[in-house]
């Protein structure tokens, strides 16, 4: 358990201090701590802690060094570090201060733990009334994007992404509705059809609703390529190692749903998850092939595993057809934008520009970043086809992210609001509360804005 609301007489103080404060604070320290700090050499350097001993030697407070900036990651070294017990953050932070840093503590003690349990001590975080809701749910939604995508594809193919979006609609009293392989030709899904058709496990297209009929109509997209060999452009087995995260997006937009629905925000719901893996067989698309779109739009293919875009294509096609107040797309969809961004900073696009700077600014207030990137029209020609309306890559190299966006954007109508955040959803190598695996990117910017705007 990574958090209590239980106050505890047991519970030991955390106690923040600045390097550069630490002489003044330890000026006002009782002798017995002030004796233990000097002859220890602690300095409060950020990342730093010591365990601060009573008068009878047992172990009565935690002081730990502040990071220089930000809030979010000020307890992110604790969580695997300090004994096994009960805590409590003492210190004079504004609510949302202290909100972001116990969010942190959650992000550093999360644990990926299907296939093993971890050893070791657990750390509990004392949670106060007025900010307890909120980091729960927030960390409780970040700690499932991790879990989803850490869970390799064997267990989380097109079938278990679908019953995990029917757990979630469960929860809340939502809908679910699912077309299965054959169906989707029928029902007019035929890329996603022509990307999953290739795998043992048929490809699904998914459908959650939830909420008033009469309120604003807000689409959740989520890209859900289970895994991605490539296709017949196969990847490399350096480049197929972290495919099982290709679904990604599909587990931020049932994460934010969650979120939606558990703080009932006054608008109707409809989260949208092509779900397909794009294998190698027989029957797989090609190279050159053209196939149509639900918006009867034909795509050649240039490259099978540029197969996000196309899966998305037919979902953006849906979700525009309802008239939406909103739509927004999540998508592990193109390397150039971890070339262009790194993998820590998801570009955002937007046919609106005030909404993708207000994402931009709720990342900045969350911690959580996003960047706008252009929608840069010029650059449409490089998806040209001579045999179909478009290409599904670009003929260079350059601008990758941004001519993906431009097709994508070919599938939604110009009078409906439309987003598109190309998610990493990964760590590379731990850090304080960001450990090595699945990552939620953007989930708590995008959320914060939904409340804003909807709120």
């Amino acid at each position: 358990m990574t958090y209590t609301r239980e106050a505890s007489a047991d519970a030991l103080p955390l106690l923040p201090v600045l390097a550069d404060e630490f002489d003044a604070w330890l000026d006002n320290a009782p002798q017995h701590h002030r004796r233990w700090l000097e002859s220890s050499g602690f300095r409060a350097r950020p990342g730093k802690w010591c365990g601060l001993p009573g008068v009878d030697g047992a172990l009565e407070a935690i002081v730990f060094g502040m990071r220089d900036s930000g809030w979010l990651y000020q307890l992110a070294d604790l969580p695997g570090a300090l004994p096994g017990g009960h805590y409590r953050l003492e210190s004079v932070w504004e609510r949302d201060q202290r909100a972001q840093a116990c969010i942190g503590w959650g992000l550093a003690a999360y644990r990926f733990e299907r296939y093993r349990e971890h050893d070791g001590p657990r750390r509990t975080l004392y949670l106060d009334a007025d900010i307890a809701e909120i980091v729960e749910d927030l960390c409780s939604a970040q700690a499932q994007v991790r879990d989803l995508v850490n869970t390799p594809t064997e267990d989380m193919g097109p079938s278990q992404l679908a019953d995990a979006t029917v757990a979630v609609a469960d929860r809340f009293g939502a809908r679910t509705d699912i077309i299965v392989g054959e169906n989707l030709l029928k029902d007019n899904f035929p890329a996603i059809h022509a990307v999953g058709r290739a795998a043992d496990r048929q490809p699904r297209f998914i459908e959650m609703t939830w909420g008033d009929e009469d309120a604003p109509l807000l689409v959740l997209a989520g890209k859900g390529v289970c895994f991605d060999t490539g296709g017949l452009n196969i990847k490399s087995a350096a480049g197929m190692g972290l495919m099982k995260k290709d679904m990604g997006g599909a587990a931020h937009a049932l994460a934010l749903a969650g979120l939606v629905m558990k703080h009932g925000l006054p608008l109707r719901l409809m989260v949208l998850i092509p779900a397909v893996e794009n294998a190698v067989s027989g029957n797989a698309y090609r190279p050159g092939d053209v196939i149509n779109t639900r918006k009867c739009l034909t795509v050649e293919i240039g490259n099978t595993d540029a197969e996000g875009r196309v899966v998305l294509a037919d979902a953006l096609a849906y979700a525009c057809e309802h008239q939406p107040d909103l739509v927004i797309d999540f998508a592990t969809l193109t390397g150039a934008a971890r070339v262009a961004m790194g993998p820590d900073v998801p570009p955002v696009f937007s046919n609106r520009r005030d909404i993708a700077r207000a994402l931009v600014d709720a990342g900045e207030r969350e911690e959580d970043p996003l960047w706008e990137l252009p929608l840069y029209q010029p650059y449409r020609k490089m998806l040209k086809s001579e045999i179909a309306h478009m290409n599904n890559v670009s003929k260079g190299s350059y601008g990758g992210c941004i001519t993906a966006a431009l097709f994508l954007e070919e599938f939604v109508s110009p009078e409906v609001p439309w987003v598109h955040i190309d998610t990493f959803a990964w760590n590379q190598a731990s850090r304080p509360g960001r450990p090595t695996g699945g990552e939620a990117q953007g989930l708590r910017a995008v959320f914060s804005y939904l409340r804003k705007r909807y709120g």
